[in-house]
């Protein structure tokens, strides 16, 4: 693999991927639970998310970059263009490339769901951009904490229920579900921003984490992720197999573990917590998935 490839694979984040697929497995799986399942509306959802997701991760490095929040040699993942790996335009060229082939692939799921969901997915495109720039940037204001539950929690998950399952009331299992999973994935970005927060601090990047200080937010991710495995648990208690409620205390006890790995380490000791905070969420949301395709 080249260097140029190597960059460009770098920039897509992969560890953080699992975050939108999970959510999508999360949606199909409130949809399995009352026998909806659709195949085509769900690789729609599931294809959808992860360009949605790439894209504004192209987007976070060039911004930064641009706004000079970046500089060589950070804690984290590589960044292509701030170490010259990548040139600004051909990240920007990607970025708007990924959401105007999102924004096609979107279009599809008019088809499902109807023309309603168009300003849902606006405001999407809208945030995988906003994240990191515009007037107001979220990721740069302590919101992307709040934004993430919401673009890949509560949107994701009910969205993709909703698309296989339109005639149907999910709302009352597919809320705290997409809630559950909208925690997660902000204990996703916790570990991010916890890595970060000398760096985002000295450029004037206010995060949860430099706002609040490392201790709370380690706080943060404990609670988040502890609230999220006992909604989980509640939304689907009485309507899936039993194993179901053993599969979540193994994932609270794995979530317990992380964090205490997590308030121990620093700089780049965290990008492998990052990933696993990451594949958590991911098992959590593929074994919720299993338990509703399992009867009673």
């Amino acid at each position: 693999m080249n260097k140029k490839t190597k960059a460009w694979i770098e920039a897509m984040r992969l560890r953080t991927l699992p975050v939108s697929v999970a959510g999508v497995f999360a949606g199909t799986a409130v949809a399995v639970l009352y026998d909806s399942f659709r195949i085509v509306p769900a690789l729609i959802c599931l294809l959808f998310a992860v360009i949605a997701q790439i894209a504004s991760n192209f987007a976070n490095e060039y911004y930064d970059f641009r706004n000079g929040l970046d500089r060589k040699g950070r804690e984290g993942f590589r960044r292509g263009v701030t170490e010259g790996d990548i040139s600004p335009s051909a990240m920007k060229r990607a970025t708007y490339a990924l959401l105007a082939a999102d924004a096609l692939l979107g279009c599809t799921l008019l088809w499902f769901g109807g023309w309603w969901m168009l300003p849902i997915g606006i405001a999407i495109a809208l945030f995988a951009v906003g994240y990191s720039t515009g007037p107001y940037p979220l990721s740069h204001h302590g919101l992307g904490d709040i934004a993430v539950v919401v673009f890949f929690g509560i949107v994701p998950v009910m969205l993709t229920a909703y698309l296989q399952a339109p005639e149907l009331c999910l709302w009352p299992v597919s809320l705290p579900v997409s809630l559950a999973v909208g925690l997660m994935a902000a204990d996703v970005l916790i570990v991010n921003n916890y890595r970060d927060c000398d760096d985002d601090r000295a450029v004037g990047k206010h995060t949860t984490v430099v706002i609040f200080g490392r201790k709370a937010m380690s706080t943060v991710y404990l609670l988040d992720g502890i609230a999220a495995i006992v909604l989980a648990a509640w939304a689907l208690y009485g309507l899936v197999s039993p194993w179901w409620g053993t599969a979540a205390g193994i994932c609270l006890l794995v979530h317990v573990r992380l964090w205490a790995g997590i308030v121990h380490r620093r700089g780049a000791e965290l990008n492998p917590m990052l990933g696993k905070t990451a594949m958590l969420l991911l098992a959590s949301s593929l074994l919720m998935l299993i338990a509703c395709a399992t009867d009673v």
